[in-house]
């Protein structure tokens, strides 16, 4: 969704002066993309050896959404409380749940259904059905330090840009330069991946073999920077005194670096998942 989004832009479908345009291009974008979430997922599980897609389906188009959902449904519900002008109308919202239960998620069941008839990815090697022991491992290959370590990178590639997003957004300004936007969200998928990569070539040699949700919050944890950082914007550059201001502010920046953990995190281990395919597809076992 956000590469298309970022396409679109670029091209200048999309007019950084109509604010609600983006918007609005973003959550269609989202709302018919369910088919290929629903594909992906019902790859990866069936390679699991997982049987109910179903289930898997209903979790894929439930999860991220329901999370957001419930995080905004609050907020606007603080607003509302507010008496404010600036709160989505209730016809908006029910609008928003009908795309979401009568576009997304069947769409998102197709393609679990088409995913799961494809035949299984297959393991390039035999795995051991008897987990060998891992051992002791070095301090800096402690999961919380290297996790905390990858995130790093990733937010480095996004850090100045994300200030004029920011301003954008809560400063009332304008913002052009997609075009730019465009090229650091290139560099933040390989950012991702590299430092992804690396860091589980550097665990799979200390033969630690748990590199499948690692990965993900490797290149995940750059999300909890992007809160940090946007902790630190709030405090130096805005002069927002109410609480419910800053709470709308909180809230808003919560679901933003959520979405960036998804992000990222897939990236990671997509990343992860084809180097370690890679390289163990071209072992020679005798």
């Amino acid at each position: 969704m956000v590469l298309v989004t970022m396409i679109f832009a670029v091209f200048g479908f999309l007019s950084p002066s109509n604010r609600g345009g983006l918007m609005t291009a973003m959550l269609l974008l989202w709302v018919f993309m369910g088919i290929f979430a629903g594909y992906a997922s019902a790859r990866l599980y069936k390679m699991f050896k997982g049987a109910e897609w179903k289930k898997l389906a209903f979790r894929t188009a439930c999860m991220f959404p329901g999370i957001v959902f419930a995080i905004f449904f609050v907020l606007n519900a603080i607003i509302w409380g507010q008496k404010s002008s600036g709160a989505v109308p209730f016809g908006t919202m029910f609008a928003l749940v009908l795309m979401w239960f009568g576009i997304s998620v069947p769409l998102v069941f197709v393609g679990g259904y088409v995913g799961f008839k494809k035949p299984a990815i297959e393991d390039p090697v035999r795995t051991n059905k008897i987990p060998r022991q891992i051992p002791e491992q070095a301090w800096y290959m402690n999961p919380t330090f290297s996790i905390l370590i990858g995130g790093i990178l990733p937010f480095g590639a996004v850090f100045i840009e994300l200030f004029f997003i920011l301003t954008s957004i809560w400063l009332n300004q304008f913002y052009y330069i997609f075009g730019f936007l465009f090229l650091v969200f290139i560099i933040l998928l390989i950012t991702c991946a590299e430092i992804t990569i690396v860091l589980c070539y550097f665990q799979l040699c200390s033969e630690d073999y748990l590199w499948w949700w690692r990965s993900y919050l490797t290149s995940g944890s750059s999300a909890l920077y992007l809160f940090l950082y946007a902790t630190f914007y709030f405090f130096t550059k805005l002069e927002i005194t109410k609480l419910v201001s800053g709470l709308l502010y909180f809230g808003y920046m919560l679901i933003a670096s959520y979405a960036f953990f998804v992000l990222t995190g897939s990236i990671g281990f997509y990343a992860c998942f084809w180097f370690t395919r890679l390289i163990y597809s071209s072992v020679k076992i005798d």
